[in-house]
């Protein structure tokens, strides 16, 4: 069993079920892909994510050994290493998958806006039934229980009667099943340290002052605004922008005291791709240090300031607050001394990687360990990276640690790599 449908998740199921090994694969959200889902490009080349992601999804969906159970939870687990059995919670996404053909026909129709879109990073705006993407594996849609008018006011219906098969279903509820499984790898992902935490940047109700995410959401072709970068509260197109590195990281009197990894890289990156889309807007990078250790990544740094114009600052912010149609930047030049302000229209904030809010429970249910700051804790940290304590379960990606896509990537395998020898064990014991 694969926990996880992110990228490091995808790619440990497709090598298990490329060496003919089933695969049970379970992912919480609706469809596959993870929080590469939600990028727009990727460093240090600048690849469309979604090239790079789909065909690995779609063989993910269509892989003859891959059971895929999407918008599910693991709940329980019992037995012994070799011979698991994993209790699951399948979410009733209230609309019959078998029958629904993913026409599109109920998500055009819905008349229900809601703007508190996690996928978007409440950027832009879903409809009470949707899909996390246009890409998305499997292409089925969920309805939104907590904004759908029927489920909470008992009126509209307008997508049980456009639906050409008949596939919604109001009164489906959640179910559960068992699945008997060898080996279990965990590859749940990661989350952003929330901006409401943060006071020095505003607590989070300051306009126009998003995360790393939401920035990546405006970047892509499929986000709410198609592409264009523009400001949350007014929809103009912003000609100033401060980014600013090691928000929350690096940072243990007040936040989280670890690097996040790729933060430098990917506010590199937003910077040069609003230079792309706003060709005379300034941006500002407010930074402590810059580590680009990845292959090609400091080149992809010396580019940026020698070609693109990016503006490169060492310093650190200790206020951020709006004055008239402006967000000041209060903060100080760590190399002159001297203080600093910066009147712009949008602030991107680096924010730090964490564990999703889900895993500590998930760890306990699966009798593993994590560390201080929540990240899956593996058996030991130089001769056992992928291992835990608890034999036949492995831990890949995010889920252990921060890291980039290609790390990621090398992850999953490594994990699938670890439970293909476990298993080989087993067979050698039973025969």
């Amino acid at each position: 069993m694969v926990i996880g449908g992110g990228i490091s998740g995808i790619s440990a199921a497709l090598d298990l079920a490329d060496a003919g090994t089933e695969v049970v694969m379970v992912e919480r959200l609706p469809s596959v892909g993870g929080r590469m889902l939600q990028l727009s490009e990727t460093f240090p080349t600048l690849d469309c994510a979604q090239c790079t992601l789909t065909p690995r999804t779609v063989e993910t969906g269509q892989h003859p050994n891959i059971k895929l159970l999407t918008y599910s939870e693991v709940v329980e687990m019992h037995g012994e290493p070799g011979n698991f059995r994993v209790k699951i919670k399948r979410k009733a996404p209230k609309v019959n998958w078998d029958d629904c053909t993913g026409c599109g026909a109920c998500q055009e129709k819905c008349p229900k806006l809601v703007t508190t879109n996690f996928f978007e990073r409440s950027v832009g705006t879903k409809k009470a039934i949707y899909t996390l993407s246009p890409q998305a594996i499997p292409n089925k849609p969920v309805i939104d229980v907590e904004n759908c008018r029927y489920l909470t006011e008992g009126k509209c219906g307008v997508c049980s009667k456009i639906c050409p098969v008949g596939a919604i279903r109001y009164d489906q509820e959640d179910y559960y099943v068992e699945e008997e499984v060898a080996a279990i790898v965990v590859a749940t992902g990661f989350d952003l340290y929330p901006i409401e935490a943060m006071g020095e940047y505003g607590y989070g109700k300051v306009p126009d002052v998003i995360d790393g995410l939401a920035m990546e959401r405006m970047c892509s072709a499929s986000g709410p605004t198609a592409g264009e970068v523009r400001r949350p509260s007014d929809g103009k197109v912003p000609q100033s922008i401060v980014f600013i590195q090691c928000v929350g990281s690096r940072d243990p009197e007040h936040h989280k005291p670890y690097c996040s990894r790729v933060c430098c890289m990917y506010t590199a990156k937003h910077a040069r791709l609003y230079k792309h889309k706003v060709h005379d807007g300034k941006a500002f990078l407010l930074y402590m240090d810059i580590r680009s250790t990845g292959k090609g990544y400091e080149e992809f740094i010396q580019q940026s300031t020698e070609e693109e114009g990016l503006i490169y600052l060492r310093g650190r912010v200790s206020r951020i607050y709006r004055e008239g149609d402006k967000i000041v930047v209060w903060g100080a030049d760590t190399i002159s001394g001297e203080a600093l302000r910066i009147d712009a229209d949008m602030v991107v904030l680096a924010t730090a990687i964490v564990p999703n809010p889900e895993q500590k429970a998930l760890a306990e249910t699966l009798g593993i360990e994590t560390d201080e700051h929540g990240f899956l804790k593996e058996a030991h940290y130089k001769t056992g990276p992928i291992d835990t304590v608890s034999k036949g379960i492995f831990i890949a990606g995010c889920a252990q640690g921060a890291r980039d896509i290609a790390d990621s990537v090398a992850h999953g395998s490594a994990a699938a790599s670890r439970a293909q020898a476990f298993l080989a064990r087993l067979r050698r014991s039973a025969a």
